[in-house]
């Protein structure tokens, strides 16, 4: 079992013909993702690597049926694309580009929201169930088919932490980076009950970062409601206050968002908490046998 993507995924490609579109969307069909066609505005009708390029996600949708978008668009153009996916009628939305203005976020998400589709991101690096479908811009070749779930703020330490998964035999079911804007689509509450109710993930990583308290609403619903075991990591924490670390929210604001704050909060929920990325194979083998 997986999360939110598998080997049916039905995927177009939003900006397929740019640099970037085009270059991770044939890395994507070389990992066996199931790619249908991308759109371009005045290039419908042509193809590129063997797929149809459409004007509209409302073409694209009616001949491929797609039922799931990536988004490598400008950012001045990403919200309006967002929300040409979800009147489209695509369910998951998966928005890469990086840039998009805090309040187009959030006019595009609620959209999203209205019309029933899930958003991934924006600034994100996607997300993999391993040997089925890579949806992003992830090194596919580091992911192992397992019973792990991965969820992440950071994208580079998703490639590290499931280096360190996998290197130590440790396979992924899915593995989601949600995106280090202030706002972003589905966050760790949502993924977590998505876990939570797969029965083939044993056990869920999470990889949290300073700023926000998106981490310290995470362990209050863990602790009501998820049973299975949790580990977790926290970066930033020597990042002075007041100083923004890489991610957009990524900073830290007053008494709140620290990584002490989360490393205390995580920890009362019974999740336990690794000082570096190496320790988390060994805190979630320690409970799984418990």
């Amino acid at each position: 079992m997986s999360i939110l993507i598998n080997k049916s995924t039905r995927l177009i490609v939003q900006g397929i013909t740019g640099r970037d579109g085009s270059f991770h969307t044939k890395k994507m069909l070389d990992y066996g993702s199931k790619v249908v066609g991308g759109t371009t505005p005045g290039k419908g009708g042509s193809e590129i690597l063997g797929m149809p390029i459409f004007d509209t996600v409302y073409q694209a949708v009616e001949k491929t049926e797609a039922n799931t978008s990536i988004i490598f668009v400008p950012a001045r153009f990403a919200a309006d694309a967002i929300m040409e996916a979800a009147d489209a009628g695509i369910k998951l939305i998966v928005c890469i580009t990086e840039g998009i203005p805090t309040l187009d976020v959030v006019k595009a998400y609620r959209f999203a929201q209205m019309k029933g589709a899930m958003m991934i991101g924006p600034n994100c690096p996607g997300l993999i169930t391993p040997e089925e479908s890579l949806i992003g811009i992830l090194p596919g070749q580091i992911f192992k088919k397992g019973n792990i779930g991965v969820i992440s703020r950071s994208g580079t330490l998703t490639y590290e932490v499931v280096y360190q998964l996998t290197s130590s035999g440790l396979g992924q079911s899915t593995a989601i980076g949600v995106g280090g804007d202030p706002v972003v689509g589905l966050y760790f509450r949502e993924l977590l009950e998505m876990f939570q109710n797969d029965p083939e993930t044993e056990a869920i990583v999470m990889i949290g970062e300073i700023g926000g308290n998106a981490e310290e609403q995470a362990a209050e619903y863990v602790k009501k409601h998820v049973t299975k075991p949790v580990v977790g990591f926290i970066a930033g924490q020597s990042a002075p206050q007041g100083k923004q670390m890489g991610h957009a929210g990524a900073i830290i604001s007053g008494s709140s968002g620290t990584a002490a704050d989360k490393i205390i909060a995580l920890q009362a929920a019974g999740i336990s908490v690794a000082k570096e990325p190496s320790e988390i194979p060994v805190l979630v083998k320690e409970k799984l046998i418990i």
